[in-house]
C-alpha cells in the first residue's frame, strides 16, 4: 500500500510565512528626535558641545585613537575611553579610514 502525501495546491498568491507576516504587521510609530532633549554625557572633544549619549548616537573610543585625530589639547578629559558624539565619531572615522588596524 502506498502512503498518501498531502500536497497543497499551487496558488497564484503563493506567499511564504514571512511575507504574510510583514503584510499584516502594524507599522511602528516613528521616533522623533527633538533638539531640546538634555543628555547625560557630554562629548569629550574640546571644540564640541553636543551630547555623547548612546541614544544620540554617541560612541566610546580609546584615548590613543582620539589623540591621533584631535591631539592631547583637543580633548577635555584624560581617561582610558573617550566619549564622543556622532559627528565627532564620523570625523574620527574619516581620518582613520586609510588605516586598516583601526577596526
Amino acid at each position: 500500500m502506498i502512503p498518501k502525501i498531502h500536497v497543497q495546491p499551487f496558488t497564484a498568491l503563493g506567499m511564504g510565512f514571512k511575507k504574510k507576516t510583514r503584510a499584516n504587521r502594524v507599522p511602528k510609530a516613528k521616533k522623533v528626535k527633538s533638539d531640546d532633549e538634555e543628555g547625560e554625557v557630554p562629548c569629550d572633544v574640546a571644540k564640541c558641545e553636543i551630547w555623547a549619549d548612546k541614544r544620540f548616537g554617541g560612541r566610546s573610543i580609546a584615548i590613543d585613537n582620539a589623540i591621533d585625530v584631535w591631539g592631547e589639547d583637543g580633548l577635555k578629559r584624560d581617561v582610558r575611553r573617550v566619549r564622543i558624539c556622532r559627528p565627532c565619531y564620523r570625523e574620527w572615522k574619516k581620518a582613520k579610514k586609510d588605516e586598516p588596524d583601526q577596526y
